[in-house]
């Protein structure tokens, strides 16, 4: 089915996922969802987010992410950039972790993931589809969206759109004045050190990610504002750092405000269409033509998400043109200082801790059920990793992702 196909047929989907997902019972009692075409049966939003999902169910909703919930299209425009493979192969690749020794077929297996693709000097090392997934596969990026989207607030300040990081929330978005947001400044929300209480737990439902989740299945305009300037306060902003998809969701609604354009349209002409990518990509949208969900939600390929890397390996310059402040992913990546202790958490990247020489100022994007976009800009390597884990928590699964990168940085010096 093509995207445009598949977009006329959104409507129809989503009104059956709504009835469908509101069904608490396990996934094989579950009629499910399937594609108006006739094709696979498809998880509801609740069954993606309590981590009911039978494998094949998992990843043909991975593989049609885009059903979900309604999207704007990331349109690319241009040549294609080229992605050339690299004379150097990785071979004999194994590393310890804990107690045990493992390679990269146990990395594969055990860690159920679909698409790797590691890129060293920008030339492809190695690219690998696993559980039926292909190049031209648009995969969801989850949290990895988060990077995405700071990455565009750099943006908007390289054209002058926001003065500056220290500025505050309120001062673009009026509306939330007088909220848990008052006095709320950029970098704060951009840190996750806002002061905001929030609950992040997916598999509960009365956490506030899940109540964000209903408010979202609602698919009513500004109904996600609504709900975070109604939260309470934990701290003061700059004093606590707890990680809120809820919060991440504003930095769209903050884009969206300075730019005048929804958040997949100023992606397109920014990254999308400059970096070359192979394929439009796919957005989450609040409500149908509603505001972007720059937390979550952007579905791309594989190699589009390796170019997206290695454009951040370049301190992002394309052809020449900076499209971020200069130092800005040096400062996006890092670990800050955060209520007086270091937190391991820069500009909605993940620096990796501090110990292993190797990963020395090297930092990921990472999404649930284990999605990441690994950067070591000393080792000019990117390492996208795309997989269909069973929970959404994958920080339990037998085999370490920062060993694997270690050991692939190692293994290509």
């Amino acid at each position: 089915m093509t995207l445009q196909a598949r977009g006329l047929a959104r409507g129809m989907i989503l009104a059956a996922a709504l009835a469908i997902c509101g069904a608490a019972a396990e996934p094989q009692q579950v009629p499910g969802r399937q594609l108006s075409d006739g094709g696979q049966e498809l998880a509801g939003a609740r069954q993606v987010f309590d981590g009911k999902m039978l494998p094949r169910v998992e990843v043909a909703t991975f593989e049609h992410s885009d059903t979900l919930f309604p999207v704007k299209i990331v349109e690319r425009k241009g040549p294609v950039r080229p992605l050339p493979a690299s004379a150097i192969h990785l071979k004999g690749l194994q590393f310890k972790w804990g107690s045990r020794d493992y390679d990269l077929f146990d990395y594969l297996a055990y860690n159920r993931v679909a698409g790797l693709l590691i890129l060293k000097n920008g030339e492809v090392v190695l690219e690998d589809y696993e559980l039926g997934a292909g190049p031209g596969t648009r995969w969801p990026s989850f949290s990895m969206a988060k990077s995405v989207s700071s990455t565009l607030v750099g943006a908007a300040m390289q054209q002058g759109l926001i003065k500056s990081p220290d500025d505050s929330m309120t001062q673009y978005l009026p509306e939330m004045k007088g909220g848990a947001y008052e006095g709320v400044s950029i970098r704060n929300v951009l840190q996750m050190a806002s002061g905001v209480k929030w609950d992040e737990t997916y598999t509960d439902p009365k956490s506030d990610r899940r109540k964000l989740l209903e408010a979202q299945l609602a698919q009513k305009p500004s109904a996600i504002i609504a709900y975070m300037n109604g939260l309470q306060r934990a701290g003061a902003p700059g004093t606590i750092w707890n990680y809120s998809t809820g919060e991440s969701f504003l930095v769209g609604a903050l884009l969206e405000r300075v730019t005048h354009k929804p958040l997949a349209a100023y992606l397109s002409e920014t990254l999308w269409s400059p970096l070359g990518m192979e394929k439009d990509a796919t957005w989450w949208t609040e409500s149908p033509g509603g505001m972007g969900l720059s937390g979550s939600g952007l579905g791309a390929t594989l190699r589009d998400y390796a170019r997206f890397g290695s454009f951040v390996l370049n301190d992002g310059v394309v052809d020449g043109k900076r499209i971020v402040p200069e130092g800005w992913f040096h400062e996006a990546g890092r670990a800050h200082v955060i209520g007086g202790k270091k937190v391991d958490y820069g500009y909605f990247w993940w620096p990796i801790p501090e110990g292993d020489a190797i990963q020395h100022g090297a930092f990921q994007a990472i999404g649930i059920f284990g999605q990441h976009m690994y950067i070591n800009p000393a080792e000019k390597l990117v390492i996208v990793v795309l997989s269909a884990r069973p929970k959404p928590d994958s920080s339990s699964y037998p085999v370490s992702d920062t060993a694997f990168f270690a050991a692939v940085a190692r293994a290509l010096q």
